[in-house]
């Protein structure tokens, strides 16, 4: 097995017990839910509702910052040892591609570097055509506890 079909996760979870950590956070107010973990990638989704629309009817922009900080964040932890460190966020960018106001969106990330102090996500928002609507990268330190 190579090291890009190689497990990147250190720390063991299932789908359910991410949304369960994430329950009654800003994220679930959000509506984000976690639906795929793959080797090297974690997924979220989340249908647009009107309380993500900014006054001109198009999704605003810090939701896609907040969808893309979310997932890219939870990913970055999963590949700690949770027992000793964890991850926050030290820079975020995003690039809005597209405008979307309604729908099923699906944030996928997987990591660019992961070092001893910092790793760096890259995320990618899709419509339900699986259109690019944005585009983020997630700069995170790695703190010991």
């Amino acid at each position: 097995m190579n090291s890009s079909q190689q497990p990147l996760w250190k720390t063991s979870s299932s789908l359910e017990e991410l949304d369960h950590l994430c329950r009654l956070s800003f994220i679930s107010h959000l509506g984000i839910y976690f639906t795929r973990m793959g080797n090297r990638d974690l997924e979220a989704e989340m249908v647009i509702q009107p309380y993500h629309l900014q006054p001109m009817g198009i999704v605003h922009g810090g939701v896609w910052a907040a969808f893309a900080e979310t997932v890219a964040s939870v990913a970055a932890n999963l590949a700690l040892d949770q027992n000793s460190y964890y991850a926050v966020g030290t820079n975020l960018t995003v690039n809005h591609l597209k405008s979307v106001s309604s729908g099923k969106i699906v944030a996928i990330t997987s990591p660019d570097h992961i070092g001893l102090s910092t790793q760096v996500w890259s995320i990618q928002i899709q419509d339900e055509n699986k259109r690019v609507i944005a585009v983020a990268r997630l700069t995170v330190s790695n703190l010991k506890k």
